[in-house]
């Protein structure tokens, strides 16, 4: 398996993905890319097929949205943490060998993570000074999730990363200090 494009396919399901049971117990992967980003549909698509590569990789096309798709029974395996419900409903854990992967390529799950439910851009930020208003404007990266699990995953390869991170909010992590957001650029940059 290639490794590299398993832990970015891995974090794309984390946020954006689902497996969904067809006819003959045959399973079908589906990662949701904003149409706003061709290369990210086109990363989500080639990590698809260098993982699963005896799967044809296909688009299913809706308003704003594209559903990367792929069919295959060993989806489930791959994905041990598919299961009945929402993700931020129920525990999702790594298996040792997912771990393990993560642990060799933390920058593609980070990646994986950030193209899914991240987010970089610009924060303005006004200050009220006595002699006028003052702006200034900074980069910052922040990742959102309704799972406790998956923010827990985030933070701790942001960590193994050497990424400095915050909860902004309960379910928002924000990367902001500039060594952190330059460190991070490495790995996953701006969507595309």
């Amino acid at each position: 398996m290639d490794e590299p494009a398993y832990a970015y396919l891995l974090g794309l399901y984390l946020g954006d993905g689902s497996i969904t049971r067809g006819r003959r117990d045959v399973f079908a992967l589906w990662i949701a890319c904003c149409d706003d980003w061709p290369g990210l549909l086109a990363a989500c698509r080639s990590a698809m097929s260098d993982v699963m590569p005896a799967s044809s990789v296909f688009c299913v096309h809706y308003q704003g949205c594209t559903a990367v798709k792929s069919t295959s029974k060993h989806w489930p395996c791959l994905f041990p943490q598919h299961g009945p419900g929402r993700k931020h409903t129920r525990k999702i854990e790594l298996e040792q060998w997912q771990s393990a992967i993560v642990g060799q390529y933390p920058g593609e799950f980070a990646r994986g993570l950030f193209h899914s439910d991240g987010w970089r851009g610009v924060n303005r930020v006004r200050r009220r000074l006595s002699d006028g208003d003052r702006w200034y404007e900074y980069p910052r990266y922040q990742f959102s999730n309704e799972s406790g699990d998956i923010l827990r995953l985030c933070g701790a390869t942001l960590d193994l990363l050497g990424v400095a991170w915050r909860f902004s909010r309960r379910n928002v992590i924000s990367v902001a200090r500039r060594e952190a957001v330059a460190r991070l650029d490495e790995f996953v940059g701006p969507k595309y």
